[in-house]
């Protein structure tokens, strides 16, 4: 058994310390006795001696067991205190660092001794520290503080002084001279030739934390009574509230029950010098020349090795001690270098080797095991095994490199993956044998999360200089805000570089982007053109690319001066030509490279509207010069005071009606106008003609992308005088051809005409509302107006005309009103007996609603034990339906009537309804609880009614009774959109339901009168009549032929399946299990498992069929295409450069649109998330839009939100739609059910103006919100990583939207209801969150739990001074690191294994107290949106099952993306996980019709009239009753 090392004898206070004490005596009257010793032992627990513990042991076990008053203890303590007091002052003082002229070790002093003394002579207070420990080393004697470092094997090794910091100077001392003279005094050195001015500013810190811990503490004091002490502080918070003390070496708290002593070394233990010389190492014999001889140190490997600090703490090395210039020592058993075996067998047992000046990783043995190296100012060690007590501690070492190294690789090869994506790699890697860890967590991961980030810095800084920065994938930013990793932190010289002893093939990712010569030329030009915009702006570009936070290191570090680039600069004598940046500082700044990445994905919805442009101010006069115009002809028309002309000459050129001109603007600064001339004639204004303007594709959405010849229709005209002409241009519409669709992907110059500068073209109509470019309207003039027509004022005067409310079909008068039968609005027919929808506040009940639930008052939480719920301030909860507002009341119009006026004519203008009310569920005495079981369709006659403004109806439904379908109430329900039933009738005064009355039943009577309405529609509903009436019988048309692109596990294909407007034969999926599921639910498509620029390039260089023998759809075989193409890797670019430019045009994006080119499809869909319209200022859309514009495709984009579409999930995506030349542009689709607000920005800024989409319903809806309990409440209950795949439902559906999830088909068995297996940790901290709405990591309680796989968590340590948000009421410490206290962040103040994540306290000021980590769903509410893997602290915090102490399952997130419960998944759990959020949502089957039974449009007739908001599919031809093409 090696002997437990001596303890060292007492020393006394320093003097400072007894100045402190002096100046407490001095203010005990101020103070509480409680205070005063407070106070007292502050300063002196560090010295307190053996014979004060079993003392102090006996109060403190008396006080615990109530033996003691608080009062007694007290007292008995104070005098404990005095009696060291008083002992302590009655000591001898000892000699002086010079008394006798001998340093306190008994060394001789040296001249050095003066260097630690300050400018005026006064003692460095570190001096006095460095004295007073040094009697724990025998070896050594004061010396100037030099900062240390790490390093890799790739440093050369030239020679002792230059290639390695060490604590030696000068000549590396011989073994036998440090036998012979003892301890030498180990100077300082310069690094590389230069002090580094760190140094100064590791010392100044080391000061402060000393002082902070209460003067000059040193190494004689006692451990076990400070241990107690410190316990002392933890039993009683309220008189002890102070930062818990650390060893000033180490680090570590003293408190700490882990903190581990070094046990001492076996009596047969060598000193290092004569160590080395043992015959079993040395090389040589005992010949000193022989030694000196050597060019470099020699190395060697020990196993059994301890590290530990001068103090005797086990402690790590790779937390930045030895950088500090902290003595660390180690010991162990040394063997020669050859020799692999690390057992004791053959080795020399060595004792307090070093101190140790480097540690250094030297690459991985046989790719796995990190070798790992000491360096002492002797020689070079190679760590095998560690101690059995050291092994935890450097198992974490090992754990930590492991992870670094399967993090770096990991992100070379995926560069686009989530957060969520590394934790499931991380978690699925086994570690390699040997190492003393068996599986890698997210615990693991945020507890080395600095040590990761720094060695992906230097991967990024060992780069090419043109690879874009792993630092700042959205993986690695995610990771820095939620571990607070400091960037920047160490320099870039002394980072561990993890070298790989393999080359590590980098994953090439998608190939080259095989293009149409059309869209690369799109690209091609406009970037282009970009590029050498940008280089003329090289100066001010250089002085961005130099923007540098000044703080990291990186920004600190000065030029080289030996690279080329700085060869080539005049201040090192070059010509300076190159304009090159250092090679060594050529590292982006990490911390603005990810701040400009955050912000490059930020969102702001809420810029303000910025109006369109006038063109022309109405009425503006202008001095006309008559001898400059003059008529050509006579009149030909005069209407009233115009004399109406068919042609005019301007300045000698003759214009006529029909001609395009330019038009002088008012600001001579800005651009010629451009117009066409539809009428012009003479009045008392003059000379005027009626320009309809022509808007330039730099003022569509187009912006700069735009083809500057290009012009585009638009709905605005003016009247002007022939004054403002400038010229006449030239303006050709630029039909499609009559084989436009077999011109795709062929050799076509992207020029349209020729730039004369008089000429220009257009081929689409603009709407600039809504940012739509369609087929120019075919309205043509009439011979009677020919002469003034403006299709412009056509098609405005229709619109207006539409909007006009109208009655018609009068039927009598009565009670000073006149009836009617018919009432119009917005094109859309209103007859009595219809059903309408009208805004909630319409009209009110009679049964008064319940009062909306709210929740509980916050009750008092006990802040000891929830020392986190502070942060819960705000009363939002993310996932709360509690601001959603409510759905669309719905009545039965009973009269239509308009008020006569005085002179007995009716007042047409004010239009008034007599409206019967229906209650849905919730209205009724049984609220919320009502509407769950209920369908969402259903509704209850009542006989209340109310008059309303014909102008509050907000559209048209169909209401009937139940028992009147010939049909089941699904099919009816199922056969289109906004159709009600009834079954009962409600009486709000008995709270009870009856059978409706007869007039309920049948609604055929329409008023009072014997108009041509009497009559109609007897013995069945009217509207349901009128609707026979009206609709044409249904047309079946073929399905379209579809190519689904990016197809995932087949979602967006299943919704148009359903829809049963396409039919998917092709198929491409790179990502083998999504593949697989696809062809799983879909056996008759082709599904190509390839990447899609190879499949392209066959089909364009004339293949038929692929590698595999599959055939490949050729041109004129696709009718529809659709997909959402990944693009995350333009996250991150903030400007368009060469290098952008280049990964920008080899993207999928582009791709996608190459697709389109070539098969020129019907309908074109690209979907993707919401920020694709706000990547890089909206250039990823413009460069869309623009390439679908020129390949003659009519196009528009939106944005919608999936929850207003049936799933209890928020999820908003980018939609951009396209059509063909003849077919008809679809209309978004009207949401159909009301979504919290907050979730419901949908509106789009691009070039600071607002663009919305064509959807009206902003507020309400016909449904209620679909919620999490009406999702899957029905689902049995199941444990922490259940994993059985297929299990029985044990209960029927209770909620509509569970009905039709499950499907019509009796299936008994339910697949996929399986969850991750949470690590022990994280299982514990499931458990501890509360059940109730809103909970999340900050209602943790801070507690030790016994976690399943036996250990035992730690309570986590408040040990700093929260600046922003101050102390609990009880006066606690809320700081977990000393950056609450505005210092920068301290690696030792990292805590692990705690219920309460040290990282969320961290950094939760900086990021919203990170709302909704480890967060439950709400029965009530709704889910964040679904991502590849539900991880507590991932992006999607709330993925914890809301009572149940678990993850959500595979079949609860896919239920939540609206994919029917039969849909097959395939792979892992993870692959499942990712399969469904990166899926579009299909949909269940009751809305899978178009309108009311109607056809979609995307499989109209191409001349059909367009689809209107009341008859179009509101999923998008059928993309589901969900969020139809909604991909992850």
């Amino acid at each position: 058994m090696p002997a437990r090392a001596a303890p060292l004898p007492p020393a006394p206070l320093p003097a400072e310390l007894r100045r402190r004490l002096q100046d407490l005596e001095r203010d005990e009257d101020t103070l509480s006795e409680k205070e005063s010793v407070k106070e007292k032992l502050s300063l002196i627990h560090g010295f307190l001696q053996a014979d004060v513990q079993n003392q102090l042991s006996e109060l403190e076990a008396k006080l615990r067991c109530e033996e003691l008053s608080e009062e007694r203890y007290l007292a008995k303590v104070k005098a404990l205190l005095h009696q060291e007091l008083s002992a302590e002052n009655g000591a001898a003082a000892p000699l002086g660092p010079a008394a006798n002229g001998c340093s306190r070790n008994g060394a001789y002093g040296s001249d050095e001794d003066s260097e630690r003394a300050g400018a005026n002579g006064e003692d460095d207070s570190a001096m006095e520290l460095e004295e007073a420990a040094a009697s724990s080393s025998s070896s050594s004697t004061p010396r100037v503080r030099k900062a240390r470092r790490s390093r890799s094997n790739g440093e050369s090794k030239k020679s002792p002084a230059s290639s390695r910091v060490t604590r030696s100077s000068g000549r590396q001392p011989t073994i036998l001279s440090m036998l012979s003279k003892g301890s030498t005094k180990r100077k300082s050195e310069e690094v590389n030739g230069e002090v580094k001015l760190e140094v100064m500013n590791v010392e100044k810190e080391e000061e402060e934390l000393e002082e902070k811990v209460g003067a000059e503490v040193s190494s004689f004091s006692s451990i076990p009574a400070l241990h107690w002490v410190l316990g002392l502080f933890l039993t009683l918070p309220n008189l002890f509230q102070t930062t818990p003390p650390k060893c000033i070496d180490c680090r570590q708290y003293l408190d700490d029950p882990d903190l581990k002593f070094f046990q001492g070394d076996p009596d047969d233990a060598l000193e290092e010098p004569e160590m080395l010389t043992d015959e079993r190492l040395s090389l040589f014999d005992a010949n000193e020349d022989g030694f000196e001889s050597y060019e470099d140190l020699p190395q060697h490997k020990v196993t059994s090795f301890s590290v530990y600090d001068k103090r005797g703490h086990l402690c790590p090395f790779d937390t930045g001690l030895i950088e500090r210039n902290i003595e660390l020592y180690f010991s162990g058993a040394v063997k020669p270098i050859y020799d692999d075996n690390p057992c004791l067998d053959g080795g020399v047992r060595a004792k307090k080797l070093g101190p140790i000046n480097a540690w250094w990783i030297t690459g991985f043995d046989g790719g796995e095991k990190a070798l790992i190296g000491f360096t002492t100012a002797f020689a070079d060690y190679i760590l095998m095994e560690p101690s059995e007590e050291y092994a935890p501690i450097f198992a974490l070492m090992q754990e930590k490199i492991y992870m670094s190294k399967i993090v770096v690789e990991f992100l070379q090869n995926n560069r686009d993956v989530s957060y969520e994506d590394l934790l499931n790699k991380i978690e699925t890697t086994v570690p390699p044998a040997g190492l003393n860890f068996n599986r890698f967590t997210e615990d693991s991961l945020l507890r080395h999360a600095q040590f990761v980030v720094e060695q992906v810095e230097s991967y990024d800084e060992a780069g090419d200089s043109d690879e874009p920065p792993v630092l700042i994938t959205p993986c690695m930013r995610d990771l820095i805000k939620l571990a607070g990793v400091t960037l920047g932190k160490r320099r870039a010289v002394r980072r561990q570089a993890i070298r790989h002893p393999t080359k590590i093939d980098k994953d090439k990712g998608p190939t080259k982007a095989t293009t149409t010569r059309l869209v690369y030329l799109i690209f091609d030009t406009f970037f282009s053109e970009q590029i050498e915009k940008d280089e003329k702006e090289d100066d001010k570009e250089n002085a961005m690319k130099r923007r540098r936070c000044g703080v990291c290191e990186v920004c600190q570090q000065p030029e080289c001066g030996k690279c080329k680039a700085c060869q080539n600069m005049v201040k090192f004598g070059g010509s300076g030509r190159s304009k090159q940046a250092c090679l060594q500082r050529r590292l982006v700044c990490p911390n603005l490279a990810v701040r400009e990445a955050d912000e490059d994905e930020e969102v702001d919805d809420n810029i303000p509207e910025m109006p369109s442009p006038k063109k022309m101010l109405q009425g503006r006069k202008k001095k006309q010069n008559k001898s400059r115009i003059s008529w050509v002809g006579e009149p030909i028309k005069s209407d009233g005071k115009k004399d109406y002309y068919q042609r005019v000459c301007i300045d000698l050129e003759t214009l006529e009606v029909g001609d395009c001109v330019s038009v002088s603007p008012d600001d001579p600064t800005k651009p010629l106008y451009l117009a066409r001339v539809t009428a012009m004639w003479e009045d008392s204004s003059g000379q005027m003609f009626h320009a309809h303007w022509f808007c330039p594709g730099s003022d569509t959405v187009l912006g700069a992308t735009s083809d500057p010849l290009e012009l585009f229709l638009v709905d605005e005209c003016e009247d002007m005088q022939l004054s403002y002409i400038h010229g006449k241009v030239n303006v050709i519409y630029k039909a499609p051809s009559e084989n436009w669709f077999m011109e795709g992907g062929l050799d076509m110059e992207i020029k349209m005409v020729e730039d004369d500068g008089r000429t220009y073209f257009y081929q689409m109509w603009y709407d600039q509302e809504y940012a739509r470019f369609e087929s120019p309207p075919k309205t043509q003039p009439t011979e009677d107006n020919k002469y003034k027509f403006c299709m412009s004022c056509t098609r405005l005067d229709e619109v207006r005309h539409k909007e006009i409310p109208k009655v018609a079909e009068p039927l009598e008068e009565g009670d000073g009103k006149m009836f009617y039968a018919v009432a119009t609005k917005n094109g859309v027919q209103y007859r009595v007996g219809d059903g309408v929808y009208l805004l909630p506040e319409a009209f009110s009940f009679s049964m008064k609603p319940a009062s909306p639930a709210k929740r509980p008052k916050k009750e008092a939480v006990d802040e000891e034990l929830h020392p986190e719920h502070y942060r819960k301030y705000s009363e939002y909860i993310k996932g709360s339906n509690l601001d959603a507002p409510d759905p669309f009341r719905v009545g039965r119009i009973k009269e239509i009537f308009c008020h006569l006026r005085s002179n007995g004519k009716p007042n047409e203008a004010d239009i008034k309804l007599l409206i019967c009310k229906f209650y849905r569920p919730e209205n009724t005495h049984k609220s919320m609880k009502g509407s769950y079981h209920a369908d969402i369709n259903l509704l209850y006659w009542s006989d209340e009614e109310t008059t309303v403004d014909f102008r509050a109806v907000q559209g048209r439904c169909t209401v009937v009774y139940g028992e009147d379908l010939t049909e089941s109430i699904q099919d009816y329900s199922a056969g289109g959109l906004d159709r009600f039933y009834f079954l009962e009738a409600y009486n709000a005064k008995t709270k009870s339901f009856e059978d409706p009355p007869n007039h309920a039943r049948n609604s055929g009577t329409k008023g009072k009168g014997k108009g041509k309405g009497k009559g109609k529609g007897k013995g069945k509903s009217s509207s349901s009549c009128e609707q026979s009436e009206q609709e044409p019988p249904e047309l079946k048309l073929p399905k379209l032929r579809t190519l689904d692109v990016f197809s995932g596990c087949g979602g967006l294909s299943e919704g148009f399946h359903q829809a049963g407007v396409s039919e998917t034969l092709w198929a491409i999926e790179m990502w083998e299990p999504a593949a697989q599921a696809f062809r799983l639910n879909n056996p008759g498509t082709t599904v190509f498992t390839e990447d899609c620029n190879v499949l392209l390039k066959l089909v364009m260089s004339g293949e038929k069929t692929n590698s595999l023998g599959q055939k490949l759809p050729q041109k004129g075989d696709v009718e529809m295409l659709c997909g959402g193409p990944p693009c995350q890797g333009f996250s991150g670019m903030n400007r368009f450069n060469s290098r952008t430019y280049s990964k920008f045009k080899n993207s999928l994006v582009v791709s996608f649109l190459s697709y389109c080119d070539y098969y020129r499809p019907r309908f074109f869909l690209l979907e993707n998330v919401r920020n694709f319209v706000s990547f890089k200022r909206s250039m990823v859309l413009k460069l869309t839009l623009r390439c679908l514009v020129r390949m003659g495709y009519q196009c528009t984009f939106g944005v919608l939100q999936a929850g207003q579409y049936g799933v209890a999930q928020t999820r908003r995506r980018a939609i951009v739609l396209a059509a063909a030349p003849g077919e008809k542009l679809p209309m978004f689709p009207e949401p159909l059910h009301v979504f919290a607000p907050r979730a419901c920005q949908l509106s789009v800024v691009v070039d600071d103006k607002k663009f919305v989409s064509n959807i009206t319903r902003t507020y309400s809806g016909p449904f209620r919100t679909i919620t999490v309990r009406d999702t899957m409440s029905d689902l049995p209950e199941i444990r922490n990583g259940a994993s059985a795949l297929e299990i029985s439902y044990n209960g029927e559906p209770q909620s509509w939207f569970q009905r039709q999830i499950r499907g019509s088909q009796y299936q008994p068995i339910l697949r996929d209801h399986i969850c991750k297996d949470m690590s022990a940790l994280v299982a514990a901290r499931m458990r501890h969150i509360p059940l109730a709405p809103g909970s999340d990591w900050r209602d943790l309680p801070n507690i030790e739990v016994r976690l399943s796989d036996g250990t035992t968590t730690r309570k986590l340590r408040y040990t700093h001074h929260e600046k922003k948000n101050g102390r609990s009421s009880s006066g606690a410490l809320r700081g977990v690191c000393s950056c609450a206290e505005g210092k920068p962040c301290d690696p030792a103040d990292r805590q692990f294994n705690t219920l309460i994540p040290w990282c969320l306290p961290h950094t939760g000021n900086r990021h919203n107290h990170w709302a909704g980590l480890y967060g439950r769903l709400e029965w009530d509410g709704f889910f964040s949106t679904t991502v590849t893997n539900p991880e507590p602290m991932g992006k999607q915090g709330r993925v914890l099952h809301p009572e149940q102490h678990r993850v959500v399952s595979v079949r609860e997130c896919a239920r939540s993306q609206g994919f029917p419960d039969t849909y097959r998944l395939f792979g892992n759990i993870l692959d499942k996980h990712r399969q469904v959020s990166a899926g579009s949502s299909p949909s269940p089957a009751p809305w899978w019709k178009d309108g009311d039974g109607g056809s979609s449009c995307l499989t109209a007739a191409p001349h059909d009239p367009p689809p209107t908001c009341t008859d179009f599919n509101p999923f998008l031809v059928g993309f589901g009753l969900v969020s139809f093409l909604f991909w992850g």
